[in-house]
């Protein structure tokens, strides 16, 4: 998997724009910690406006405990941190929820897959759980299209 990073743009957007919309989620991304970009957003979210910095911070390997006490901002909203099992092996996600905002909190759900991380975001009253069940599948649709992909090339 080490030319994963040769996977196009479009690609990626294809892989988000196959899940999207559905009725759990209502927006998504692909990003990558090296350098920490945006590959790929839903075009109808908001997870487009992430920075780097923001991803920088999301995908961190150090200090992972002061998520809990400071929280996590993507794409400008801040996110309470509930679980974060993005680097335990074998599970490799985390579970946050947006806080502060007039329409409610959402829950959003990150899944490592290979050296790129899939972000998605639960529509208002979806819960957590289902939201991250729903990521790993869409996370094992990717991993598999991308080893298709690759060994095409």
């Amino acid at each position: 998997m080490q030319r994963i990073r040769d996977i196009s743009e479009q690609v990626w957007k294809d892989y988000i724009n196959h899940f999207l919309p559905t009725d759990m989620c209502c927006d998504a991304a692909v990003i990558t910690n090296s350098p920490p970009w945006l590959l790929a957003s839903y075009p109808r979210g908001n997870l487009f406006q992430m920075t780097q910095e923001e991803i920088q911070i999301l995908l961190g390997r150090e200090d992972r405990e002061k998520l809990y006490l400071h929280g996590i901002t993507l794409a400008g909203t801040k996110c309470l941190l509930i679980r974060d099992n993005l680097y335990t092996e074998g599970i490799n996600t985390m579970d946050l929820r947006t806080k502060g905002q007039s329409r409610g909190s959402q829950a959003v759900t990150v899944v490592q897959i290979e050296s790129v991380y899939l972000v998605v975001m639960g529509i208002k009253g979806t819960e957590g759980g289902p939201l991250n069940l729903k990521s790993f599948e869409m996370a094992g649709y990717i991993r598999e299209a991308i080893f298709q992909h690759m060994t095409h090339f």
